[in-house]
């Protein structure tokens, strides 16, 4: 059975360091890290796949209401945790449906063979191997970034904080190590992302960084505009 979410909205903030302390230091108040993370962060590494067509890529650059996209992710490089996931995003809200693969499951993707996910439970595996035949979905670019998650149980409140966002290049295999990357943001930015289920509670709306500005480009996009630089 699929793991698959609610429809959530998402804000997304172009930053700095100043504003990321700023927001820390008031949302430690009432807000708590989440499990998961090694020295008060867990780094996140995707590897992205576009279609024929860079479906993904040319539908989120002419802002097309609807869409969705592929990905293979990992945390920590932990080959004990892989899943492949389906990014879903109707308008301002998003969704996301997700299946965990094994070592062996993986390294077929990544050999080009996608047919044993049709015998999965899954409908983002059966979809992904419906579009790898179909759409001929193929990898596109490995994105790498470290993040500080924070949760608030109230409306289902997720912040997070991602920095030193790279786009990995010369490789399509996530646990490649030795494979350059480069930065995509400047020295002093990082990306802020408020993601919540029914209502954003009042004490969060106070801690909106006054001095960051809407972020409208992903980091798929910004990852694949600098991969191109090294093709």
């Amino acid at each position: 059975m699929d793991n698959d979410r609610p429809y959530r909205h998402e804000l997304k903030y172009l930053i700095n360091r100043r504003d990321m302390d700023s927001c820390m230091s008031r949302l430690r108040e009432f807000a708590s890290y989440d499990d998961h993370i090694r020295d008060g962060k867990y780094m996140i590494r995707s590897l992205y796949y576009d279609d024929m067509y860079r479906s993904a890529y040319t539908e989120k650059e002419n802002g097309t209401g609807k869409r969705s996209k592929y990905r293979i992710r990992i945390y920590n490089m932990d080959e004990g945790f892989i899943c492949l996931e389906k990014k879903i995003k109707d308008g301002s809200y998003i969704r996301k449906e997700s299946a965990v693969l094994d070592r062996h499951e993986y390294d077929m993707i990544i050999g080009g063979d996608t047919d044993h996910l049709l015998g999965r439970s899954e409908s983002v595996a059966n979809d992904f191997a419906a579009k790898w035949r179909m759409d001929m979905l193929r990898p596109e670019v490995i994105v790498d970034y470290d993040r500080v998650p924070l949760i608030y149980d109230h409306g289902n409140v997720r912040i997070t904080f991602d920095m030193n966002v790279r786009a990995v290049v010369g490789t399509t295999d996530i646990f490649d190590d030795k494979a350059p990357s480069y930065e995509v943001l400047g020295p002093d930015q990082l990306i802020m992302e408020v993601k919540y289920t029914e209502f954003l509670p009042d004490i969060f709306r106070a801690i909106l960084p006054d001095g960051g500005c809407r972020l409208a480009m992903s980091k798929y996009v910004m990852c694949c505009d600098i991969k191109s630089k090294f093709s």
